[in-house]
């Protein structure tokens, strides 16, 4: 973009902000006379600046922690208007990125988009037929919008330009971290571009969930993808906005609540991937057994894993929230240092009562998980802290998981789903088999480490007394020097033990006791107790 190029684009930009009368927020002290709510006039100016606009606003929509309420769930509602670009247009970028024809790559080929939207849209297609004389699949082909990364790539520029002005001129913009936020949204964005990278999630999570009676992901068909061409298997269903059809078979509302909650918690905390644009256009039912109904996902730009730490987080968090431990989950946010320094707990503790005790008021079933993790996050802006953006993200999923679910049955109770995963986890992540695994794992570097040990071993077993002085001081040093070797032999030995539990573990013979060798416990627990006393020796002088 030249320069008068991006000054064409700020004067645009700057038009658009008087129209829409958005100088209440540079200057908040002066009130809009547009009768209109500002979020809805901030949502409407968005939309006429384009897509990428678009989906800043989008990415804003789900930061609570930074954006006011009333904003926040007007730029939920934005919409990619756009229209569909010529599907001979299509027809060469594959042509490009393929290196062939269509007429050799598909035996049919729809010009005509079944969607269109900001980034790319999507083709109807169909596979040549087998060697082995087996019918060709039917896929969808999605395809980038020709110029849209330069065009990306410019107004992310023009974002960060204004979010440099911003912060410097409005107390809003730094008090939201303008500048952050940007920054974010710009690898969001750029991620969207790859279409590879989709097809990598894709994949992923068709593995994981393979042969599942819950959900079904499309086949990837990697030899027609590139980056800016993916190619998948086309699915067949009805869209999850379809109520009256879905209803008019016979499909069971409840178990497909039910089962949309035990997706999304298996994914979190059994997989840790999880699909994080859960919006109802990527839903479809498999409506072919009414009682045992299926989803079917589509588009997965965007996704989101979790850290073992955050996990732990989480499902901490919900534990004390049902609890109403709100001790506890002050404590976690210390534990976490996403608390700056010097806030008292008390302080915190009080603060995150005030917004879970009406909570509690309603019925079990209308409690909303999504909902707690939204007021945590607004009480962030309180306390100054950083939100991390993939529990932003796990929110912003989870709301939208929960919304959908008491669409179809307003007495889903979230809890009774949701529990007994998160219990199988906590279980399952403190059990023995866990420990030895996570010590399996890192047997490499153990194993290339023992000869090392062993020689620190031996240097230590036969390092000579020293000679003894005269003088109380000098022996009170040579005391303290023994006890310090003394203590190196124990913690080298409770290693060396524990390595060797580990190998006789990985070799699972003998007699096992809750899945781990009988051997592996008495080695495992010699070098705890070797180590512990090492320890506490140290602690105690």
């Amino acid at each position: 973009m030249s320069r008068a190029q991006r000054w064409r684009r700020l004067n645009h930009i700057r038009r658009v902000i008087s129209r829409y009368r958005l100088r209440e927020f540079l200057k908040p002290d002066q009130p809009s006379r547009d009768p209109r709510p500002r979020g809805e006039r901030l949502r409407l100016a968005l939309e006429e600046l384009g897509p990428v606009f678009v989906k800043f606003g989008q990415a804003l929509s789900t930061r609570p922690d930074i954006v006011p309420p009333d904003i926040a769930s007007e730029l939920a509602r934005l919409q990619d208007r756009v229209r569909p670009f010529a599907g001979s247009t299509a027809r060469a970028i594959i042509e490009e990125e393929l290196g062939q024809p269509v007429e050799d790559l598909f035996a049919e080929f729809d010009e005509v988009p079944l969607a269109s939207a900001s980034v790319a849209q999507v083709h109807a297609a169909r596979l040549k037929d087998g060697d082995d004389g087996s019918p060709g699949v039917n896929v969808v082909v999605k395809v980038l919008r020709p110029g849209i990364e330069q065009t990306m790539v410019d107004d992310i520029a023009l974002l960060h330009t204004l979010a440099r002005w911003a912060e410097r001129f409005v107390p809003l913009a730094r008090r939201v971290r303008a500048r952050e936020v940007a920054r974010e949204y710009e690898k969001v964005l750029l991620d969207e571009l790859d279409l590879m990278r989709e097809g990598a999630n894709a994949a992923l999570l068709r593995r994981n969930w393979l042969g599942s009676e819950l959900i079904y992901h499309p086949q990837v068909f990697w030899q027609f993808t590139r980056t800016r061409v993916l190619v998948l298997e086309r699915i067949y269903g009805l869209s999850i906005r379809e109520l009256d059809k879905l209803r008019e078979l016979g499909v069971d509302f409840e178990a497909l609540s039910e089962r949309g909650v035990e997706i999304f918690f298996k994914q979190t905390f059994v997989y840790n991937f999880f699909h994080a644009d859960m919006h109802p256009g990527n839903i479809f039912v498999d409506p072919s057994d009414p009682k045992r109904p299926r989803y079917l996902a589509v588009d997965f730009g965007i996704v989101g894993q979790l850290t073992p730490q955050d996990q732990r987080y989480l499902a901490e968090n919900f534990y004390a929230f049902f609890n109403r431990d709100y001790r506890r989950i002050a404590e976690l946010h210390l534990e976490s240092q996403w608390i700056p320094e010097g806030t008292r707990v008390e302080e915190f503790e009080g603060a995150i009562r005030t917004i879970c005790e009406p909570i509690f008021q309603r019925p079990l079933r209308e409690i909303s998980f999504g909902f707690f993790l939204l007021r945590l996050f607004q009480i962030a802006r309180r306390f100054n802290y950083q939100v991390q953006p993939q529990l932003v993200l796990l929110q912003k999923t989870l709301l939208q998981v929960e919304g959908l679910g008491r669409q179809l049955n307003p007495d889903l109770d979230l809890w009774k789903t949701a529990k007994p995963i998160m219990e199988d986890w906590m279980r399952r992540r403190l059990s023995p088999a866990a420990a030895f695994e996570q010590v399996r794992r890192n047997l490499p570097m153990l194993a290339e480490a023992l000869p090392q040990l062993t020689k620190q071993l031996v240097s230590v077993a036969r390092n000579e007394q020293p000679e003894k002085r005269w003088g109380a001081q000098l022996q009170a040093l040579q005391q303290q020097q023994q006890r310090a070797h003394n203590r190196q032999l124990k913690m080298i030995g409770a290693g060396a033990l524990g390595i060797c539990a580990s190998l006789i573990y990985l070799g699972g013979k003998g007699a096992l006791l809750l899945g781990v060798p009988v051997l592996s416990w008495g080695l495992g627990g010699a070098a705890l107790l070797l180590g512990a006393r090492a320890l506490f020796a140290n602690s105690s002088e």
